[in-house]
């Protein structure tokens, strides 16, 4: 009778950390997963003449998009290469 004992006072025990990391896991982890999905679809989506924003606040129009880096324009003069993780997001035109 003890080891039943035992063993319950376990499982009860441990019941409140499961039930804490659950409700965790549904307000932190799995949204901050599906932001972080949807800007890695949104920088594969970029193409040609799209606008971004970049992490810094710059405006810029993306000329060529690269596989780790995009090439883009800040003005007529000046074109610079980015790293895609520091594209903020797309202006929608």
């Amino acid at each position: 009778m003890e080891g039943q004992g035992g063993a319950a006072g376990i499982l009860g025990s441990l019941f409140p950390l499961i039930i804490i990391f659950v409700i965790f896991y549904f307000l932190i982890i799995r949204p901050q997963q599906q932001q972080a999905k949807k800007h890695k679809e949104m920088v594969e989506s970029l193409k040609k003449g799209d606008k971004i924003i970049t992490t810094g606040g710059i405006v810029a129009e993306v000329i060529k998009p690269e596989e780790d880096f995009i090439k883009v324009k800040l003005n007529d003069e000046v074109v610079v290469k980015i790293h895609k993780d520091y594209v903020a997001k797309k202006l929608e035109s």
